[in-house]
């Protein structure tokens, strides 16, 4: 009885450090699935970023292309206006 004890004592830690080695192996491979899964998250947000800030200045630049067509029409005709009439002394 106590060779069997004395056997199961010294194969026990065997055991238990085979055991403590697969279950790392399966926690990096998690861990690595994770990393991939929150890489892939994290370059959508980037082009969901980009692609709002293309469209903001899209915008913006549309808006400050129409005013200043609309200034510079406003100055020419004000240019045509004040040819027409006589200098004031």
């Amino acid at each position: 009885m106590t060779a069997l004890l004395g056997t199961a004592l010294m194969l026990s830690p065997g055991y238990v450090v085979a055991r403590a080695q697969s279950d790392q192996g399966n926690s990096a491979k998690q861990d690595m699935k994770d990393a991939g899964r929150d890489t892939k998250a994290g370059a959508k947000d980037v082009g969901k970023g980009a692609k709002s800030g293309y469209k903001g200045g899209e915008k913006g630049t549309k808006k400050a292309y129409s005013k200043t067509k609309n200034t510079t029409k406003g100055a020419v005709n004000g240019g045509k206006q004040g040819a027409k009439e006589p200098p004031q002394s």
